[in-house]
């Protein structure tokens, strides 16, 4: 993690310290190490709440389970912290040869600037329907619905972040689709 408040001239971690440039791998704070062998496969999706701090919406496996979890990584008052959106209860593994059907999708999370935050997904669990999970200051537990009744398939999350920046209406691109 690295952020600059001055267009890049200089760069700090999540407690103001500066860092000495260049930063490196061996230099760099890490919000949460996730070791290869995990089941996390390309990039998720991040957003910043009210304070601009990161919202890291994110899968893996801990090495001692088999199923990987939805994740929220963020950088609270205390440091780096990781909620599991929901339970899985269903394993499965992306390591091998060839094109695999992953059974969940790359999560989007958004923030409303008060401290609601929802996270979007499909999971085969859940018979592969658009699900956003909701947390609010009020009710810090995950509150987990369908938006759909029906499967769209392996449909990855898009939404019009622009719509939802300016107005705080939550707009999904969804449209079935298979592998």
């Amino acid at each position: 993690y690295a952020c600059s408040r001055d267009g890049g001239l200089t760069w700090q971690r999540s407690d103001g310290t500066p860092y000495a440039l260049p930063i490196t791998a061996s230099t760099a704070e890490v919000a949460v190490h996730i070791p290869q062998g995990s089941e996390l496969i390309n990039q998720t999706s991040m957003s910043a709440d009210a304070d601009g701090r990161p919202l890291i919406a994110t899968y893996w496996r801990h090495a001692a389970d088999s199923v990987p979890q939805f994740r929220l990584v963020s950088l609270g008052a205390d440091g780096w912290q990781v909620s599991t959106v929901g339970r899985r209860r269903t394993p499965f593994s992306l390591s091998g040869g060839g094109t695999k059907m992953i059974p969940v999708s790359r999560p989007q999370v958004v923030s409303d600037g008060r401290g609601t935050v929802h996270y979007i997904f499909r999971d085969a669990e859940r018979g592969s329907r658009v699900s956003v999970a909701t947390r609010t200051p009020a009710h810090p537990d995950w509150h987990i619905r369908d938006l759909t009744d029906f499967s769209v398939g392996a449909w990855e999350p898009t939404l019009d972040r622009n719509l939802w920046h300016t107005r705080h209406l939550l707009h999904l691109y969804v449209q079935p689709t298979s592998q």
